[in-house]
């Protein structure tokens, strides 16, 4: 008998079938994502620490048939990927100290959320099986972040996010790709700043440049 995953994967494949998709790794026809691409989303964890020194637990690294999905799925509305890139992202939120914490993902922009229709943070947390709380909202207009450095980024969104209620509870913050960890340490500032225990990041994905700097699978386990 099929178990539930199987048979999901299995519905998608179907509907990919019927709408002429294509693989988003190697453009097969006929699948969303072949078997051949499918195998190298297996998670391959590696932690790298944000400008803040936040640590953050990235599921794969950016590159390749993970990035041509992700990029898939924000870029193009592609949301049969948020299975299986959700299923990559539960390599890592599988663990006790994620389950006795709150997954709290960063927030989208409201252009962003009425472009997609979907929240992309929000959506992998559900495909990898958890309960996303928005607990952040976005309070600020900010510029876009591609093309800038480290710094300007980390300018760009300081005290552009607000804690929609205060708490105590213990928070874990989650994006989907890290490229610098700006983004992340405004999540992680606004939360404290409620009352939050921030334990750590999590990611879907870090940035070749991001994971070069302080990349360590060895300390995937640490966090």
């Amino acid at each position: 008998m099929l178990d539930t995953t199987r048979l999901r994967s299995l519905g998608d494949e179907l509907l990919a079938f019927a709408l002429g998709a294509s693989c988003a790794g190697c453009d097969r026809g006929g699948t969303v994502l072949c078997t051949s691409c499918r195998r190298m989303m297996r998670p391959k964890p590696f932690v790298v620490r944000t400008p803040g020194g936040l640590p953050v637990e990235a599921a794969l690294p950016f590159t390749g048939v993970a990035a041509r999905c992700i990029r898939r799925l924000k870029g193009e509305g592609e949301t049969l990927l948020a299975r299986p890139l959700g299923e990559a992202l539960s390599g890592v939120l599988a663990t006790e100290a994620v389950s006795a914490a709150l997954i709290v993902p960063v927030p989208t922009s409201r252009a962003a959320h009425r472009r997609r229709g979907y929240r992309v943070p929000d959506l992998l947390v559900r495909r990898a099986g958890f309960r996303p709380q928005r607990l952040l909202r976005t309070i600020a207009q900010r510029s876009d972040q591609r093309g800038l450095g480290i710094q300007d980024r980390a300018a760009n969104v300081f005290e552009s996010m607000h804690a929609t209620r205060r708490g105590s509870e213990r928070v874990i913050v989650l994006d989907d790709v890290i490229t610098t960890g700006a983004t992340l340490d405004e999540a992680a500032r606004a939360l404290r700043v409620a009352g939050y225990d921030v334990l750590c990041g999590m990611a879907l994905a870090a940035t070749p440049r991001h994971r070069g700097l302080i990349g360590d699978s060895s300390a995937t386990r640490r966090i």
